[in-house]
């Protein structure tokens, strides 16, 4: 009977193989077979894509959790869980038709719940060379206002309260993201400018940093952060577990920027996702490189792993605004500048008091703006003008929006830990319970917790 099963599974893998090797090699002289080809290659991108992009929900829950203490890391993963479900909601009920319903080259669609141009039941699909599921679209596109949200959650790290953060997550990914994404993305009045930013650059991480950015003022730095007017280093939990979260989120990447292309329907489309991945697999390496020379230049000989992790995400970051048309040589070049400028980025938040748990602003908004600035480099489709207008209109509108939410929140909710809460550490005062219970925290000879 076994081998009975397993002789059914082959030839149930080999009968699906032939289907699927039939209608990628199918003969072009049915003009049906290739459209609807294209249709089903073109879904499949956006659905790997789509779930490569989610994986990197794992590698900024590993990355945070791993650079905060350990008495905050339960915490920072019921953030990362939360703020996903958050926003894959509050997308599909108002974010994704306000972003691309609409626009018509104006400011915003019509707000209003998604949902799917076609459905499975039905033989009535549009197919052609760049068609695609609907699904599969709007799937692809909500992976990315979490992504967003993510990059604020390790920011405020450690003293803001869960269910605030929660409360501007749902805004950000149901108002504030969508509506800049519509200027460009939703072919709103900066896609009619001239605006590019291929997979997001400024439109995903340099709006997650300016959001960031506005938390970390108004949320205020940790306790001990900050002493006597000098930087103190708040070590994190486990340096092996933010590696795995970078790694991760380089994995992830591939979806992020490879599935931006939108297309895999013919040759030059699939040619154009192979650059992509090199590109970003080599500006990553060059974030790596030249922040592990810096680092050791900085340190006296000393290298500096957690500068080096946020050199990769940086050269990332870098690339995402165009992966397609650099040369390899220029990636690696693209990324290693950004994983400096994210160094150096770091070092004047600390000179200006400004507390980043896991440095998601200079990774995010530094290296974010760097790579939208030079797409016209390799692009020339773009200018610097129309570049430095969208930058600067984003940064404008999502600064002062993030900063108004946040700041009424502090208002009325309030969004920081109390002293004596943020010393106890999130995970217990706010779930009850720590992700290491076998560590407890340390206690003064008076009985209290030592900070």
């Amino acid at each position: 009977m076994l081998r009975t099963a397993q002789t059914r599974r082959r030839a149930a893998f080999a009968i699906s193989g032939a289907l699927l090797m039939s209608l990628v090699f199918a003969p072009s002289a049915s003009a049906q077979v290739t459209d609807e080809t294209a249709y089903i290659l073109n879904t499949l991108l956006f659905l790997i894509g789509g779930f490569l992009v989610m994986w990197m929900a794992a590698g900024f829950a590993m990355l945070e959790a791993g650079s905060v203490r350990a008495r905050h890391a339960a915490t920072i993963c019921l953030k990362n869980i939360g703020l996903y479900a958050i926003a894959g909601t509050m997308y599909f009920l108002l974010g994704y038709n306000l972003m691309y319903s609409g626009v018509d080259g104006g400011f915003f669609g019509v707000p209003g719940p998604w949902s799917p141009a076609e459905t499975y039941a039905s033989d009535a699909f549009d197919t052609g060379p760049e068609s695609y599921a609907s699904a599969s679209d709007w799937f692809f596109q909500m992976v990315f206002v979490a992504t967003t949200a993510s990059i604020v959650s390790g920011a405020v790290a450690e003293r803001i309260r869960v269910a605030s953060f929660f409360i501007f997550v749902a805004v950000l990914t149901a108002v504030i993201y969508p509506i800049q994404g519509a200027w460009t993305w939703g072919e709103g009045w900066l896609d009619g400018i001239g605006f590019s930013d291929f997979a997001g650059s400024t439109i995903v991480h340099s709006v997650g940093g300016w959001a960031a950015l506005a938390g970390v003022i108004l949320v205020g730095a940790r306790r001990g952060r900050f002493v006597d007017g000098k930087a103190v280093p708040l070590h994190g939990s486990s340096l092996p577990l933010a590696t795995l979260g970078t790694f991760i989120l380089w994995l992830g990447w591939f979806g992020f920027n490879g599935a931006s292309q939108l297309a895999l329907g013919s040759a030059a489309d699939a040619t154009a996702v192979a650059q992509i991945f090199a590109n970003t697999n080599m500006a990553a390496a060059g974030g790596v490189i030249a922040t592990y020379v810096l680092s050791l230049v900085l340190g006296k000989g000393k290298a500096n792993l957690g500068v080096v992790l946020n050199g990769a995400l940086a050269g990332l970051v870098s690339i995402t605004a165009e992966p397609l048309t650099p040369s390899i040589g220029q990636a690696l070049i693209f990324g290693g500048v950004g994983g400096v400028i994210a160094t150096f980025g770091a070092m004047a938040l600390e000179k200006l008091k400004l507390d980043d748990v896991v440095g998601a602003i200079p990774v995010h908004l530094f290296a974010g703006i760097w790579g939208t600035l030079i797409v016209p480099l390799t692009n020339a489709d773009a200018s610097f003008g129309a570049q430095l207008i969208g930058i600067a209109s984003i940064a404008a509108f999502v600064f002062a929006a993030s900063f108004a939410v946040f700041f009424v929140l502090k208002l009325t909710l309030g969004i920081r830990l109390s002293v004596d809460e943020e010393v106890v550490g999130g995970d217990y005062t706010e779930l009850g319970h720590s992700a290491y219970p076998e560590f407890l925290p340390e206690t003064n000879g008076n009985g209290t917790v030592k900070a």
